[in-house]
Formats: C-alpha cells, sequence, structure tokens
C-alpha cells in the first residue's frame, strides 16, 4: 500500500511508520520537526508541514491508497480546535483527490465512549484536564463521519508504550464496558490492518486488551 500518515514523529503516528515499512509498504510521513527522527527506509518519505497547512496536505494526499491520521496535543485546558479545523483539511483534500480510505484516531472518551474509562477518568482525568480536548475530538468525528469517504475512527483505551502484541480487542458494543490499557504497537496494527481490509468501515471500534 501507499500510505500517509500524518502526525508522525511520535506515539501511535511513529509506530504506523515503523511497522508499515517493516511490512514492505510506501510511507509519507508528515512531520513538523523531521530532524531527529529515528528513521530512514528507502520507502520513506518525509513531508515537511503541520495538519493545518492546505496545500502540505494536498500534494500529500495524491497517489495515496490510505490516510492514517494520528495527531496528538499535550493535556490542556485551553479551547482546542486543531482535530477539527485539521481533520476538515485533510477530509477535503482527499475529497477532491482518488484517496478514499481514512483511519482517524480519537481516543477513549469521544463519541459514545464517554462513560466508558473508569471513575477515576470520567469523573476526574478527562473533565480537568481533557475536556476542550475531547470537545473538538467530537467535532472531529462528526467531521469523518460526514466526509462521504470509507472511514474507520479509531478509539484506544489507555495507551502504554508496551510491544506488538496482536492479542486485543477491538469492541463496537460498549454497554457494560470500561476500557483498560492498550500499546501503541498494537494500536499501529490495528490501523495497519484497517488500511489493508477497512473491516470496520464506518465503525467506531475502542481498542483495549
Amino acid at each position: 500500500m501507499k500510505l500517509l500518515v500524518i502526525g508522525a514523529s511520535r506515539g501511535i503516528g511513529l509506530e504506523v511508520v515503523q511497522l508499515a515499512i517493516v511490512a514492505g509498504h510506501e510511507v509519507t510521513a508528515v512531520v513538523r520537526s523531521p530532524q531527529g527522527l529515528p528513521l530512514s527506509h528507502e520507502n520513506l518519505k518525509f513531508v515537511h508541514g503541520d495538519v493545518l497547512q492546505k496545500g502540505v496536505i494536498e500534494a500529500a494526499v495524491d497517489g495515496q491508497d490510505t490516510v492514517c491520521l494520528t495527531i496528538g496535543i499535550k493535556p490542556t485546558r485551553q479551547p482546542v480546535s486543531v482535530f477539527s479545523e485539521g481533520t476538515r483539511v485533510v477530509v477535503e483534500a482527499m475529497q477532491n483527490s482518488t484517496c478514499r480510505r481514512l483511519i482517524c484516531v480519537t481516543g477513549i472518551g469521544a463519541g459514545d465512549s464517554r462513560g466508558h474509562g473508569g471513575f477515576f477518568y470520567d469523573k476526574i482525568i478527562n473533565p480537568l484536564m481533557l475536556k476542550t480536548a475531547y470537545e473538538d475530538k467530537d467535532r472531529q468525528e462528526a467531521i469523518v463521519r460526514q466526509s462521504g469517504l470509507d472511514w474507520v475512527i479509531v478509539r484506544p483505551g489507555f495507551l502504554t508504550n508496551g510491544s506488538r502484541t496482536g492479542d486485543y480487542r477491538a469492541l463496537t458494543e460498549l454497554k457494560d464496558v470500561k476500557a483498560g490499557k492498550i500499546s501503541r504497537a498494537d494500536v499501529a496494527d490495528f490501523i495497519l490492518r484497517e488500511a489493508a481490509e477497512m473491516k470496520h468501515k464506518g465503525r467506531t471500534p475502542l481498542l483495549t486488551y
């Protein structure tokens, strides 16, 4: 496949890039600071820019099979708009291209996954530290849903730096579910599987062990 990873400098995005290269895919990685990244491969191309730069994203989307949107920010109590504004840029670029597959990472607490993080997360962490970010992730998810693209919204549980196991659950029915941990490497594993197969097209799986 030809994959575009937006938000590739760390976290889930970096894991997707590393796993995709090992699997033999051609990867374009949009990063704000390519210097210092521990990656170099003949099938890896870096694009210097960010998700809000319309021209950069339009050029990067051209010719891709799948776009993986994995942007993130540090916790903040300030108003947040980068998730929705950036996703709108990506969606519009894809709508004007031949690329139809979008894998978008949000998180536990977005949409109908709200209330499935456990008492401490749902009542303390999310309201006090992540409220504005998840308000914008809700807007982000709405843009993806209304895009007309072939999409999967991925909602990881509590992220760890553990290894890739391939042994995790992708849950779309959340009644009585409380999210647990999931490694960034296993989230990347799921994203690559979906990029190829789109088994969860039009759905919002919660990833947890």
